[in-house]
């Protein structure tokens, strides 16, 4: 199969490519992107490339979980820059794993291909494959809406609703017909905060704006928000780099209690955090994935010098 180029009009019927309809404004600010000059860059390869586990050649653990997440030589370009390079990763169900990296290195932007985040950037093309239990993420039957319902996301910042706390977890049930009003939601919504670790502390003031509280509970309240649809896949984007010793220690412990019941997937530019909460970790850099394996490995043998010297301090 012969693709187009990633400035073509691909239209593809299989929805291997992803684009968006915003402007391209939106992209540049804050995006995950491998400049030029860093990395030459490469054109779109004919077909699909089933690439091995692990980019880069080096080798991977092999997880004591069934696989939840499998890509496939996932390669991604901003128009014409290219950001990500024939990534390939099993992550193991029911666990979590961390992406380490400097910054600019493509795990944001690895991240938010899983739930199609980047679709809503202009002029994003995308080849290889996303799976899901086995099946495609951007394939032409899915329902992207329902998608993000199975791969709930945390952000860097908290960014509750601005609604009561109440509503701020009841919002995505009602909507996806998941609860009904009355006891059922309010069971939910307990349920919920009680998971984040939350109910406690706001359990009799949920009329009060979730923006009200602290920047630690916000970020548990938006926890609590993402678990709410019973999601497959909870996906966090540095989320306690804005935050406390006191709240990033708190939102450890959650996602080490959260471990059993979610896949969770999480970037990190913290080392220690990642060998704290993940039991696997991959290494990118420049686009690439240098290496995969369990956290203990990774950071006292690594097998590629990139990771040591990463890791080590050498750069990034």
């Amino acid at each position: 199969m012969q693709m187009p180029q990633p400035n073509d009009n691909p239209g593809d019927p299989e929805g291997v490519v992803a684009r968006s309809s915003m402007g391209a404004a939106e992209l540049r600010e804050g995006s995950d992107t491998v400049e030029g000059e860093d990395r030459p860059q490469s054109t779109p390869a004919p077909g699909v490339t089933r690439a091995p586990e692990v980019g880069g050649g080096s080798e991977a653990a092999e997880p004591t979980h069934p696989t939840k997440v499998d890509v496939r030589g996932l390669s991604l370009w901003y128009g014409d820059t290219q950001a990500l390079f024939d990534v390939s990763l099993r992550i193991p169900e029911k666990d979590v794993t961390a992406l380490i990296g400097p910054s600019g290195c493509g795990k944001s932007t690895f991240l938010r291909c899983i739930n199609r985040m980047n679709d809503l950037i202009s002029a994003v093309t995308i080849r290889g494959q996303l799976l899901l239990d086995e099946a495609d993420v951007y394939g032409s039957e899915v329902d992207v809406v329902q998608l993000r319902s199975r791969v709930g996301m945390v952000f860097q910042q908290p960014n509750p609703f601005p609604k009561s706390i109440y509503e701020n977890v009841a919002y995505a049930p009602r909507i996806h017909g998941l609860a009904k009003k009355g006891a059922e939601m309010d069971e939910l919504v307990e349920t919920s905060l009680r998971k984040a670790g939350l109910w406690k502390e706001v359990s009799d003031r949920l009329s009060m704006p979730g923006t009200a509280l602290s920047g630690g509970q916000q970020q548990r309240l938006c926890i609590a928000r993402a678990i709410a649809v019973n999601p497959d896949v909870i996906l966090m984007d540095e989320p306690a780099s804005a935050l406390d010793p006191v709240a990033t220690a708190t939102i450890e412990e959650l996602i080490d209690e959260l471990r059993s019941n979610y896949t969770i997937i999480i970037v990190t530019h913290n080392m220690q955090q990642a060998a704290r909460v993940a039991r696997y970790t991959a290494f990118f850099h420049l686009g690439e994935v240098i290496e995969f394996d369990d956290t203990d490995t990774i950071f006292t043998n690594p097998s590629q010098k990139r990771t040591e010297d990463y890791i080590t301090g050498r750069f990034g």
